[in-house]
């Protein structure tokens, strides 16, 4: 039997199911050393590296099993280089992590191991760069905060860094996807923007060691999807071509040699029916619209999932024949959803970012099986003496003992 008092506070923590549809992984974003998931519940996890807080778990303790950080309301996700963002469905945008270079765009300089909200409405997408942070709000303006000492961030300046977000396009704006020290953006109109560092032609704009500090346009019309790798870039075109730039030591370009390149090259191989790209460090993965996901590059991690830990594969190779529906590449790792809502990793995982439970590589895809989401009913809060929320006041939780 409860205490009897006077008073009694009756709080409702609700969850959807924890069965069927609400369980089902429908994003994940894979960062230098660790990934976020996302559930069909709003739920947000992850797993990796954690030593800059960038799981957001209130530790600075690695985890190889995917945990809990949000238990609902996030629509958006994006895992930087040790930083993380993520969107609420208020259009609340949140980040935690390494901040040295302002990228949590806080107004400070000190990491987080908790979220912090940074925006508190109107943001309607998201990028994460190695340092810096890019956003787009629900009027198409394009927004920006971190390091910046190479013009990445698009302000018209090279000054070191800024830890609040500034604005770089007031509208228009499509998607956003964030390298190493540069950044793309696709305009409603189909054109693709760069700016940053090109020290490998990554920008291809057809100058080497170029560093606009201000957006350019690189290609007019027609871009429908794009993905900015470590030191190159990737976009696709509305006839389903896959187009590369920048560097190409280990094959990344995909284009059977191993040149960089300063312009944009026409993938010889993907020339068609290609859906959306993604860039890690040295390797880029295609998906194409029968489901299939293709792969080019280094895969001494095993990160393009073929078996091998050959250094230089320089003509894309198909790695899953079919069903996959959404991919992410981090530094060494991908990861990848299939139709059937299951969620696959493959590559590096000394931090434990594939979040399968091991340390272990691997060389061919691993099912990632994510915990349950906790289901709450309702929680009765009694609080002595009645009514005092103040300090001094105890409280129980459903009977339990009494607190400070």
């Amino acid at each position: 039997m409860k205490t009897a008092l006077a008073y009694c506070l009756f709080l409702w923590l609700t969850w959807h199911a924890t069965t069927g549809g609400a369980q089902t992984v429908i994003n994940v974003s894979a960062g230098e050393n660790h990934t976020l998931f996302l559930k069909g519940d709003g739920s947000l996890w992850a797993a990796g590296s954690n030593q800059n807080g960038q799981l957001g778990d209130g530790t600075l303790n690695d985890t190889n099993t995917p945990e809990l950080i949000v238990a609902g309301g996030v629509t958006a996700i994006a895992a930087g280089g040790y930083h993380s963002l993520f969107i609420k469905s208020d259009g609340s945008l949140w980040a935690m992590g390494y901040n040295l270079d302002g990228q949590l765009g806080d107004g400070g300089y000190f990491a987080t191991n908790k979220p912090e909200m940074i925006v508190p409405n109107g943001v309607a997408a998201v990028a994460a760069g190695l340092y810096q942070s890019l956003f787009i709000k629900t009027n198409g303006s394009l927004w920006a905060m971190g390091y910046n000492i190479e013009g990445q961030l698009g302000d018209g300046t090279l000054n070191t860094r800024t830890n609040q977000p500034e604005m770089i396009v007031p509208g228009g704006v499509m998607a956003i996807s964030a390298g190493n020290s540069y950044d793309m953006f696709l305009k409603t109109n189909g054109s693709l923007w760069v700016m940053g560092y090109s020290n490998d032609g990554q920008l291809g704009d057809g100058i080497a060691n170029n560093q606009p500090n201000l957006p350019e346009m690189i290609v007019a019309s027609n871009v429908v999807a794009i993905a900015a790798g470590s030191d190159h870039a990737l976009f696709v075109t509305s006839d389903g071509a896959a187009w590369d730039m920048g560097d190409n030591y280990f094959g990344e370009l995909g284009d059977g040699i191993y040149n960089n390149s300063d312009v944009p090259v026409r993938n010889p191989t993907l020339n068609t029916n290609v859906m959306a790209v993604a860039g890690g460090e040295f390797y880029s993965v295609f998906l194409k619209s029968d489901g299939s996901l293709w792969g080019t590059g280094e895969t001494a991690y095993g990160q393009l999932g073929d078996g091998t830990t050959s250094l230089f594969r320089a003509i894309p190779e198909m790695i899953v024949s079919s069903n996959v529906t959404l991919f992410s590449s981090g530094l060494d790792h991908t990861m990848f959803l299939k139709s059937d809502h299951t969620v696959w990793g493959m590559g590096h995982n000394f931090f434990g970012e594939l979040g399968d439970g091991t340390t272990n590589v691997a060389l061919v895809p691993v099912q990632i099986v994510l915990p349950a989401t906790p289901q709450f009913g309702a929680l009765e809060v009694t609080l002595s003496p009645a009514g005092a929320i103040s300090a001094g006041a105890q409280w129980q939780v459903d009977g339990g003992t009494f607190q400070n």
